[in-house]
């Protein structure tokens, strides 16, 4: 007898999922949906033409409040939070005293309260992170009564103004207070796809009545886990435990473009968080290792944890993200190499079931992001 499902959480939209004709999967201490009865690769095609829903309220929903909120939290990750400006939010990352990366998450400035979105894997050590380190600076409360959806694609934006007029002037990163289906939402102009779109964060026992509004809109599909993948890897985005870790720092992960100015050697306010001396170092020095992208000159996809290797055969790396991108319309990958190797058009070879398939060195992403700038 499978006894995994009873331990297993419900986000509010489960018997939606299920009434839409939806697999369920194990994920993240979760029943997810992986696709819909269309599957993945047309769930994948429908966000980038017209806007997908995803429900990610297994995601964990943080605020911080106090007046020392946005000092404190600059205690714990290597960007810029106090001057981080009003209804806008940042890419951040929790790092460890090696300069490894504890989970990446989204910090927004609500005025009175920052609000972060964290990984669902890592939520629980999270809050215990934030709870332990931040106490007696500012209340740390977990938000576990709300849910969370993302629309995403290039009718996203035509749909939200079509439910709520005042998002029409929110530009990628903004976020604001808005009502939908009666109650108060929290929302950001933002996602993980590589599209335009917001994710909207809204009280669970409302997350149906507006999940089933957005797909009564003529553009929107149900969209699950396994298009998400699919398309944040198109995008060149992360996925924490995957293309990052404990064991991985944010310059060797190319996130250095994340590393406000503000807190690097020369900045306001330089270091002072967990693993600052190592980070300060790598930046200023150089890694090993990096993040890259691949394109796959095969038909054969490379998925992760296959073996990078030179033209010589000898091992320089590791695929840690990899699959087919129906946008592209070939298999793409992420991974790590040795930083000599590490350069735009080098040959490389993956080791799939012991046979070596033809690999470069390419930029990410893989496909144009689209966010909404103005």
């Amino acid at each position: 007898m499978d006894t995994t499902s009873q331990t297993l959480a419900r986000t509010p939209l489960y018997n939606l999922h299920v009434e839409l004709g939806a697999r369920m999967v194990p994920f993240a201490g979760y029943e997810m949906p992986v696709q819909y009865p269309t599957g993945v690769l047309k769930e994948h095609n429908h966000t980038r033409t017209q806007a997908g829903l995803f429900d990610v309220s297994h995601m964990g929903q943080v605020r911080l409040s106090g007046a020392g909120a946005a000092v404190a939290l600059e205690s714990l990750v290597p960007v810029d939070v106090v001057d981080l400006p009003l209804h806008f939010q940042r890419y951040a990352m929790f790092t460890n005293e090696q300069g490894g990366i504890l989970d990446d998450l989204m910090v927004s400035n609500g005025g009175d309260h920052l609000f972060l979105v964290v990984n669902a894997a890592c939520k629980q050590q999270d809050v215990a992170h934030l709870k332990k380190h931040l106490a007696g600076r500012c209340e740390v409360e977990e938000l576990a009564d709300r849910a969370l959806l993302a629309l995403q694609g290039p009718a996203a934006g035509a749909v939200m103004a079509r439910l709520a007029p005042e998002t029409a002037k929110m530009i990628f990163m903004n976020t604001a207070k808005v009502t939908l289906v009666g109650t108060e939402c929290f929302i950001s102009r933002s996602g993980y796809t590589g599209e335009d779109g917001f994710e909207i964060s809204v009280p669970g026992d409302k997350a149906e009545e507006l999940a089933r509004l957005l797909l009564a809109q003529p553009e929107v599909a149900p969209i699950g886990l396994g298009a998400r993948d699919s398309l944040r890897l198109e995008a060149g985005l992360c996925l924490y435990g995957h293309d990052m870790d404990v064991n991985t720092t944010p310059v060797e992960a190319s996130l250095g473009w994340a590393l406000s100015k503000a807190r690097r050697a020369d900045g306001a306010r330089p270091g002072g968080y967990p693993g600052a001396d190592i980070i300060m170092r790598q930046l200023a020095e150089g890694v090993a290792r990096k993040r890259v992208g691949l394109l796959v000159k095969d038909r054969m996809p490379v998925r992760e944890g296959a073996e990078l290797v030179d033209t010589d055969g000898r091992a320089i790396g590791k695929v840690t993200s990899g699959g087919f991108g129906p946008t592209v319309a070939v298999p793409v990958a992420m991974g790590y190499v040795a930083t000599e190797l590490a350069k735009p058009g080098t040959a490389l070879q993956a080791i799939v079931r012991g046979k070596p398939v033809p690999v470069e060195v390419v930029k990410t992403p893989f496909t144009p992001q689209r966010y909404y700038r103005g």
